[in-house]
C-alpha cells in the first residue's frame, strides 16, 4: 500500500511540474529580432485618464539596437491590437526615431506612443 501511495504522489508531482511549464513562452512562440530574443513589455501610462497612451521597454538593447527597435515596434503593435483592435500607432519616441533621440538607459530602450483607434 505504501508503495502505491508513493507512486501516486510522484505521478501527481510530475504532472504539476509539467503544467507549470505551460505558462512560459516556448521557443516556437517567441520571436527573435536580428537573431536575438529580447524581453520587452508594453503598459498603459494611465489607463483611466489616457487609455490609449502606452510605453514599451525593451531589455538588452546593447545586443542589437536594430533588433531592439523592432522588438519594441512588435510589442507596441501587439499592445494596441490587444487593447484597441488596431495596429496603428502614433509614436512620440518609437522605432523610427533618430538614434540620437532614443531613450536608452541601463541597457533598456524605452518607447512612448498612442494607439490609434480603428
Amino acid at each position: 500500500m505504501a508503495k502505491h501511495t508513493y507512486v501516486t504522489a510522484m505521478i501527481l508531482a510530475g504532472s504539476l511540474l509539467v503544467t507549470a511549464c505551460g505558462n512560459a513562452p516556448s521557443k516556437a512562440t517567441r520571436v527573435a529580432f536580428d537573431g536575438v530574443f529580447f524581453r520587452a513589455s508594453a503598459k498603459h501610462v494611465n489607463k483611466k485618464a489616457a487609455p490609449t497612451e502606452f510605453t514599451v521597454t525593451v531589455n538588452g538593447v546593447s545586443q542589437s539596437l536594430d533588433g531592439a527597435r523592432e522588438a519594441g515596434r512588435y510589442e507596441g503593435i501587439k499592445f494596441c491590437i490587444d487593447n484597441f483592435g488596431s495596429s496603428r500607432i502614433a509614436w512620440k519616441v518609437g522605432p523610427d526615431t533618430e538614434p540620437q533621440k532614443l531613450r536608452i538607459e541601463n541597457d533598456k530602450l524605452n518607447f512612448a506612443g498612442t494607439c490609434q483607434r480603428p
